[in-house]
């Protein structure tokens, strides 16, 4: 199977370069184009009034993820900064954007253990999902 369109699904942290470096050396052989996204779900549902809150922290999210996209020496189709359900956003993205395969990280960490995104996903998505392990060190 040859994929189109790559969704890479960052949680803005330092190992979302690593991820997107890993989707990108995907991407490149196949002819796949690429595209970014950031689902801020916890900040969504702690602060879902305070309209003036959640304008900034997308407007930082957006300038992480552009800084992502400049780095990843790749053309990155589309980067995508939203808040809500991460499941329901992705799948919504997914299906929008004929996004044929989605790659994730997966922190192996303690906590991660018990709460982990990347478990929702796997459950929830129409495509193919590659999860990537993201060391904590």
């Amino acid at each position: 199977m040859s994929y189109q369109h790559i969704l890479v699904a960052v949680d803005l942290s330092e190992e979302s370069s690593e991820l997107v470096n890993k989707a990108t050396a995907l991407a490149k052989p196949l002819g796949a184009e690429l595209s970014l996204i950031h689902i801020d779900e916890i900040y969504h549902e702690r602060y879902i009034g305070l309209v003036d809150i959640n304008a900034q922290t997308t407007k930082i999210s957006e300038r992480s993820i552009a800084l992502l996209a400049e780095k990843a020496n790749f053309p990155i189709k589309h980067t995508f900064v939203g808040s809500g359900s991460l499941t329901t956003e992705l799948c919504h993205t997914i299906q929008e954007f004929n996004i044929d395969l989605l790659v994730c990280g997966h922190h192996q960490d303690f906590v991660s253990k018990f709460l982990s995104s990347a478990k929702k996903l796997i459950h929830h998505t129409p495509v193919d999902t590659l999860v990537v392990p993201l060391n904590n060190d």
